[in-house]
């Protein structure tokens, strides 16, 4: 589409290894502890972005599934309408592009988010899909905010979604969000008040800054895979992980991470020094303050070891989550309003 033309001239990224995130396409070992997460400490998640430019035949795009669902993973994402969105690209939930994904979930037992151009009856949506391990549809999310001068007059024109979806897998909640979404923050916040802790948006542009907004207000990992190609990974402080350009060649990016989705984040207030240092005293050997951000007064703990949930245990020590704080924190100053909803 011409609206896309521009993130060809895209800037080159770096591809960065940062605490709580490994990436594995890097050594043997490293691609070894990718494989076996259950030997790592928290909730680790194999994640894996395949981007690639508009125009690859689908026959492609399941070779590069294929391809790093043998190498193992929890979940692979693909870029925005990766069959495209033309005049000939509409197809409903059992046409070719779903159908071939989902032999690849069932095959390699993993989690595929398969963006389409998708007919539903007379409507058309631009449509993000989420397979399971079995290759069985569990979550259709709707482009809430589909590029008006450009989406909404094809004909068919494509239709506003209605609904943010935030999906329970087997190993987190997972949220889905697509290209110019990232302009609305609300559906950012509805996807954290619905737990998401992984935001999958498949996308034809970068985003950079809008994206790693939504991360530090939200505090969620969010992982894009767009037709750049290329993959940006933000921490759940909004810190860039990882930004792979084109790594692959040939238009074609693939970005592999494990993501610990048991590592939490906090607010200094009601936190400190108590209930945080009576955890780190009596169990130092669980758990530890991975980052400490003085600015903002914000401090991340993650599990140390096997079989050990820091959340849990912060929880068991009274601490905060930042994102229940805040809410919370709403709720009061409502109630200091006088307001008898709140």
């Amino acid at each position: 589409m011409q609206r896309r033309q521009f993130v060809k001239n895209a800037a080159i990224g770096i591809g960065a290894i940062a605490s709580g995130v490994g990436m594995s396409r890097d050594s043997s070992a490293e691609a070894a502890a990718f494989e076996e997460p259950t030997a790592k400490a928290g909730r680790p998640v194999r994640a894996v972005s395949v981007g690639f430019r508009p125009g690859l035949p689908l026959e492609k795009i399941a070779g590069l599934v294929d391809s790093e669902g043998a190498r193992g993973a929890d979940i692979i994402a693909l870029p925005e309408t990766c069959g495209g969105q033309n005049e000939k690209s509409q197809e409903s939930l059992d046409g070719p592009t779903i159908s071939a994904m989902a032999r690849l979930a069932m095959k390699h037992r993993t989690y595929i988010v398969c963006p389409i151009d998708r007919k539903d009856g007379s409507s058309r949506f631009n449509s993000a899909v989420l397979l399971d391990r079995k290759g069985q549809v569990v979550c259709v999310y709707d482009k809430l905010y589909p590029v008006w001068q450009q989406e909404c007059v094809m004909q068919p024109p494509v239709q506003p979604g209605g609904a943010v979806r935030v999906h329970s897998t087997d190993f987190g909640r997972v949220g889905l969000a697509i290209c110019f979404d990232v302009n609305w923050a609300p559906l950012w916040q509805q996807m954290a008040n619905h737990g998401a802790e992984l935001v999958v948006w498949p996308s034809a542009y970068s985003a950079g800054r809008s994206l790693q907004a939504q991360a530090s207000q939200f505090n969620y990992y969010i992982m894009s895979a767009t037709q750049v190609p290329d993959c940006l990974v933000y921490d759940i402080d909004g810190e860039l992980l990882v930004h792979d350009h084109e790594n692959v060649g040939a238009g074609i990016n693939v970005t592999r991470v494990s993501l610990d989705l048991d590592r939490c984040i906090f607010h200094q207030d009601l936190n400190l020094p108590g209930k945080r240092d009576a955890l780190l005293k009596e169990h130092g050997d669980d758990v530890e303050q991975e980052k400490w951000w003085p600015m903002e007064g914000w401090f991340i703990l993650k599990a140390r070891r096997t079989g050990v949930s820091a959340r849990e245990l912060a929880r068991q020590y009274g601490l905060e989550e930042l994102r229940h704080y805040i809410n919370r924190s709403r709720i009061e100053i409502d109630k200091c309003r006088g307001w008898e909803f709140s």
